[in-house]
């Protein structure tokens, strides 16, 4: 069976939780597309642990985690990652695909280089490297995992992909050239510590598949980042969408069984681009600080704004949602009335259909609706039917709206924080 957990909104959702959680029974997953740009934050017993390149089921020892064919793997910052993980680490429970791409370090520099470059008119990379990684690939221009290890034909490979790399160093950002002999230096010394975990995806989880194994996928930000359906081009460089992961994840004949669509109880955003339901920046301030809203990966400040209706209904669409899983609902409590936004107005219309139109977007203001808060500490309940009322209300609102079923709701950072909504709350959808 495949599930694939994925992001409804901009990323930041909490999907790290989510797989964590589903990877307690699962024997395989699989983080298809991105690369270090990712951030899962996995609250355990054991302490809090930020993730990157790794997937988020690394924590739990029953499952096999993969880094797919549809990566672009940071080879010099997974190794890191490893190495700060590897006293809570199981042994052989890490394979990395041989198809994926290699994101060098020379990416990261040209990443940064072109966001200066753009100035004001900045995407809000993360400067990881992923979009000139991925740009790369698809001009043919860099490596391969398995290509490192192939000492026959790697030096001209190597030689044309430097090369590459030093046309726009040189002449679009007047930088120093590579050398060489350096990025020939870095390979070698990355391989040798790489090698153990190679392997061919495609083979091992078609095999699991056709045993019945349980394989989750693991998506990295979300439908509204996606590079084809997101908001272009504030987007990311790579495919957010549950319909990309059998692709990704290099078994593309695959079906996926299950997709369980991740948003937080509010919106939160980081990046540029048009943000509706975006609040003040004092208030979002204020927020931010009380609720730790802070990029994993980049520590930049979320954006942060009202629940938008509108576009989570849209990233349901998108990712083809079976159900919901509602991150971060504890946060709210003790803010007063809560507004949802359900529908964009301009010029006297009002809209209820997501538009990723930049220009759209940005001449749009948000049409709300309010519901009651609470103030009761809802951080220790496991039952759904124990949340206030009012938490009820708010959810099964927002589930109407959405036009799909809430199955978990969660409370708290730690794993065990999260509640499994009963299907009676699901009636009447």
């Amino acid at each position: 069976m495949l599930t694939a957990v994925v992001g409804l909104n901009w990323g930041d959702e909490g999907k790290g939780r989510m797989v964590d959680n589903l990877a307690e029974d699962a024997d395989y997953v699989v983080r298809y597309h991105g690369g270090g740009n990712a951030g899962h934050t996995i609250h355990t017993d054991q302490g809090k642990f930020k993730l990157h390149s790794l997937p988020s089921s690394v924590m739990r020892p029953g499952a096999t985690s993969v880094l797919g064919p549809g990566m672009t793997v940071d080879v010099e910052g997974l190794l890191s990652e490893l190495g700060e993980l590897e006293a809570h680490l199981s042994p052989g429970r890490l394979l990395v695909s041989d198809q994926a791409s290699v994101c060098f370090p020379f990416h990261r520099d040209l990443d940064g280089l072109e966001e200066e470059r753009l100035a004001h008119g900045r995407y809000g990379s993360t400067r990881k490297g992923i979009s000139p990684a991925y740009g790369d690939r698809v001009m043919k221009k860099t490596l391969l995992v398995r290509e490192l290890f192939d000492k026959e034909a790697l030096p001209d490979r190597l030689a044309s992909v430097v090369g590459w790399a030093n046309e726009r160093m040189e002449k679009i950002y007047g930088g120093a050239p590579l050398v060489p002999a350096d990025v020939e230096q870095w390979v070698a010394g990355m391989r040798d510590q790489l090698e153990p975990y190679v392997v061919d995806t495609t083979g091992l989880l078609g095999k699991a598949l056709d045993g019945g194994a349980r394989v989750l996928a693991e998506g990295q930000l979300g439908a509204l980042r996606d590079l084809y359906f997101g908001i272009y081009p504030f987007t990311t460089s790579s495919n957010c969408l549950a319909g990309h992961a059998p692709v990704g994840m290099g078994v593309p004949w695959a079906k996926v069984d299950r997709t369980v669509g991740v948003t937080k109880a509010f919106s939160s955003c980081v990046g540029s681009g048009p943000f509706v339901t975006e609040f003040a920046e004092e208030r979002a301030d204020a927020l931010r600080r009380k609720w730790g809203e802070y990029g994993s990966t980049t520590n930049r400040p979320r954006r942060l704004g009202a629940f938008d209706a509108v576009a989570t209904r849209y990233g349901v669409r998108m990712q083809g949602a079976d159900e919901v899983a509602m991150t971060n609902l504890d946060q709210l409590t003790g803010t007063g009335e809560l507004q949802v936004c359900t529908g964009y107005e301009r010029d006297g219309t009002v809209v209820t259909e997501f538009s990723t139109s930049p220009a759209v977007l940005s001449r749009m203001k948000p049409v709300y609706r309010t519901f009651e808060g609470w103030d009761e500490d809802i951080s220790r309940i496991r039952r759904y039917d124990e949340l206030p009322p009012a938490a009820r209300a708010y959810v099964e609102g927002i589930q109407d709206l959405l036009g799909a079923p809430v199955s978990y709701v969660s409370v708290g950072s730690h794993r065990d924080a999260l509640i499994a909504v009963t299907t009676r709350t699901h009636e009447g959808n």
